[in-house]
């Protein structure tokens, strides 16, 4: 099985609750959104990857280990439409096999596994074997203005369910525009306020203040990244404060800017 990969990297990670960890990052070609908006509008399209195996994959990744390693993310593109290319890449990596000499495990890579993901693949992102964080970008309507459909953040509900029920770390990102209006962000809260109280209420195994206590969170929080360049918020920035409180009336809420534009790092 080969898959389209547009990059394989070494660097800080700029965004979310994983901010400042060092992670490598292999990035997938295509995705099932067209976004107006899109950190790397050339992973939308596969013909902007090259065609990879899982073994030469792998091998790159464990060429990039360093000391400080943390964590490998999964992006795009979107990541979920090679599912079952991940689940057996991380099999390799976590597993990577008996020595037949010394009948010991070799190349094992012991690392935390990160997906980030617009959300929209609920039953893909359901068979991912292992993970560790994921990263869950939810769309505006104002990011999608010609091929929106309500069904879009529907799924990511889906996901965050599924998510819930599987008890996974995860975080919702939220990248936001000074047109972005309060009215929209107000709905996103409630909707996603009525997930989290909803599974307290029907399963006290799965309770949304509790459940990541053993990763250190005690809620899941919404992550407010305002969109970059950041010289777009010139003059504007008082509409993060109220973005924040307009969410924050519903669930956690965090406001992270993409920090490797500032370091001016991949």
């Amino acid at each position: 099985m080969k898959v389209p990969i547009v990059e394989i990297f070494s660097s800080f990670q700029g965004e979310g609750l994983w901010i400042g960890r060092r992670q490598i990052f292999v990035r997938f070609a295509g995705c099932n959104l067209s976004c107006d908006y899109c950190d790397i509008a050339s992973s939308q399209s596969t013909d902007s990857g090259i065609l990879m195996s899982v073994d030469e994959v792998v091998e790159k990744i464990k060429g990039l280990k360093t000391s400080d390693l943390h964590s490998i993310s999964f992006t795009g593109g979107e990541p979920l439409l090679y599912a079952e290319f991940i689940n057996e890449m991380v099999n390799k990596l976590t597993d990577a096999g008996t020595d037949k000499i010394y009948n010991t495990k070799s190349n094992k890579i012991d690392v935390k596994i990160m997906i980030e993901t617009n959300g929209t693949l609920p039953d893909l992102l359901a068979n991912i074997d292992k993970i560790d964080c994921v990263s869950l970008d939810i769309k505006l309507k104002e990011q999608i203005s010609q091929n929106w459909k309500d069904e879009i953040f529907e799924n990511e509900l889906m996901s965050i369910k599924s998510l819930i029920k599987l008890k996974k770390r995860f975080y919702c990102k939220l990248v936001v525009f000074p047109s972005t209006e309060l009215a929209t962000l107000e709905k996103i809260g409630k909707e996603l306020s009525n997930v989290f109280n909803l599974y307290n209420t029907i399963d006290k195994d799965i309770n949304i203040n509790n459940y990541n206590k053993n990763n250190h969170n005690t809620r899941i929080p919404i992550v407010i990244q305002p969109v970059s360049p950041v010289d777009q918020w010139k003059n504007q920035s008082n509409l993060l404060f109220k973005f924040s409180e307009t969410i924050g009336q519903y669930v956690e809420v965090l406001t992270i800017p993409q920090i490797h534009r500032f370091l001016n790092i991949e």
